[in-house]
């Protein structure tokens, strides 16, 4: 039987985790969970390693990226890893004519070109809401002090308008497997945690048939990534605008892929792992 790691951390279990090992195993693959950062693992004995809960990875980005980088087989790839780390990929996908949310970035809070309207202050390496507070034009003072305060952590803080539609409609998260759309979710999620908090869940999920508008920004999104096609996994997730959907995040290192809502998904991601295995 081949073993395939699955990286984990050692906090926060992955309720995804026992569909895909059982799945791993419906394909002859034996699924190992092990903590990235555990120095005792022999990542080189496996046939790969596959990204799966690594949620604490902002807390040790530099030391994450180089575990990554150190891998021969790693999914999704290094590359796209050290890419997608750092949420200034936004950029990047904008300039390809992605439609994203306006974001601006600041070293230091006195920098910072903060918004007219309700905003949103978080670290560009992050996860789970951690780090991110939502502030009024008013608060200039409040974000501009947390904004040195991520600046005080070695981080850079990203500044995006607070989008409304968020509260009221939520934010859809599509699953691509493959190349292929899988399923989608619509959530809601709460933000102002500080930054070294454990990520924050979602307070509500419900499974959902994105829209064909939200399929495009997701085909859109996916050609525009720099790097390796397929991929093994994604999740684009979008917010509603006036314009249309919106990329608010792209996460293709260890996003929560809902399998629990879709009876399929599990084995589709076992597959797909499992040809990245054998190519």
């Amino acid at each position: 039987m081949i073993d395939v790691a699955i990286a984990t951390n050692r906090v926060i279990a992955d309720p995804d985790e026992p569909a895909l090992v059982a799945a791993l195993a419906r394909e002859g693959v034996r699924g190992v969970p092990a903590p990235w950062d555990d120095e005792d693992v022999d990542w080189a004995s496996f046939a790969a390693t596959v990204i799966r809960s690594t949620w604490d990875y902002p807390l040790a980005y530099g030391e994450f990226v180089a575990w990554a980088s150190s891998l021969e087989r790693l999914i999704n790839p290094a590359d796209v890893v050290v890419w997608n780390a750092d949420k200034r990929y936004l950029d990047d996908l904008a300039q390809r004519g992605v439609p994203t949310i306006e974001t601006t970035y600041s070293l230091r809070g006195v920098d910072a070109a903060l918004p007219d309207t309700d905003f949103v202050v978080k670290p560009t390496v992050g996860g789970g809401s951690r780090g991110a507070k939502r502030f009024a034009p008013g608060d200039a003072s409040a974000a501009r002090a947390h904004i040195d305060s991520l600046a005080d952590q070695g981080r850079v803080a990203m500044i995006q308008p607070y989008v409304e539609t968020v509260a009221t409609v939520g934010e859809t998260d599509v699953i691509v497997i493959d190349g292929d759309l899988s399923h989608a979710v619509r959530k809601h999620a709460s933000i102002n945690l500080e930054a070294n908090d454990t990520p924050a869940g979602p307070v509500s999920v419900e499974r959902v048939e994105p829209s064909g508008a939200e399929r495009s920004v997701v085909a859109a999104t996916l050609a525009a990534v720099p790097f390796a096609s397929p991929l093994c996994f994604a999740r684009v997730d979008l917010v509603s605008t006036t314009d249309g959907p919106a990329v608010i995040e792209v996460e293709l290192i260890e996003p929560f892929l809902f399998l629990d809502h879709d009876a399929r998904a599990a084995q589709r991601l076992a597959r797909a792992i499992v040809r990245v295995v054998r190519d």
